[in-house]
């Protein structure tokens, strides 16, 4: 209502608030009333961790932590401003589950292999302050290779079809291809350049206890074709699983659910 103030209506309805309070709770408060002052001294602890920020870290250290995404090359899978959920017990933990190196350990706890087509939060190998998060396309003891484009794992060209364009603000038009992985997994890739420099390459040997993994931007990502070389096992933080904001105002509804893509 323009023009009019309505702050003493404000005021009202907070006293009409207290007094419905007073008038529902303080009659039955002797009843609830312990007759010891340790009665409900678990559950007051338990409310007062719940609210404190231990548990806050544990959160974050083994069951989800949030991160961002400041690059493009996860495009269109992940784009510049998305917020997700890492789930941290996908994989096991490690020595790079928890902050601080507070769970200094050799090898993993609970420990579970990616699945080819994984999107997976790691660290960069040859620095591991800085957090990457690529598709798990290579497994142990296999061999891959990029040839005129085409991903080849142990000689055999997965899938890949033409399903259109995508556009953003960093490029016009760009190749918007589907790529399927052996076992049936599908998501979608770019492909910016024809015959840039990673569209072929040599012949790349999985060690054991590591990973190769591509950036789903294939023109426009540092990945294990590059600087970031076989990922370590012990290297894993955990499997991204779900959006939950874009910064940019990019809509994500249907890029929300990560599991949901990889199956499609």
């Amino acid at each position: 209502m323009p023009g009019v103030d309505l702050a003493w209506l404000a005021d009202l309805s907070s006293i009409g608030l207290m007094i419905l309070w007073a008038a529902l709770v303080v009659p039955f408060a002797r009843r609830f009333k312990p007759d010891r002052w340790y009665a409900h001294g678990l559950w007051v602890l338990a409310l007062v961790f719940l609210t404190s920020p231990l548990a806050a870290f544990a959160i974050r250290s083994f069951l989800f932590q949030p991160f961002s995404i400041p690059s493009g090359s996860m495009v269109p899978t992940l784009q510049e401003g998305d917020h997700l959920f890492v789930s941290k017990s996908a994989y096991g933990y490690g020595r790079y589950s928890v902050p601080f190196n507070v769970l200094s350990v050799e090898g993993r706890i609970f420990g579970a292999e990616p699945k080819r087509g994984d999107v997976v939060v790691f660290k960069f190998p040859p620095d591991p302050k800085v957090d990457y998060i690529q598709r798990v396309v290579g497994l142990p003891g296999e061999k891959i290779q990029m040839v005129d484009g085409v991903l080849h794992i142990n000689d055999v060209a997965v899938g890949l079809d033409d399903i259109g364009t995508f556009s953003s603000e960093e490029f016009s038009k760009a190749k918007l291809q589907r790529e399927t992985l052996p076992g049936g997994v599908t998501h979608s890739v770019l492909d910016l350049n024809d015959n840039s420099i990673g569209d072929n390459t040599r012949v790349f040997e999985v060690p054991a206890g590591h990973y190769f993994v591509l950036g789903d931007n294939r023109d426009n990502a540092s990945d294990s074709r590059f600087t970031v070389g076989f990922v370590p096992y012990e290297n894993l933080v955990g499997k991204a699983v779900r959006l939950f904001w874009n910064s940019k105002g990019t809509d994500y509804s249907s890029r929300q659910t990560l599991d949901d893509q990889a199956s499609k």
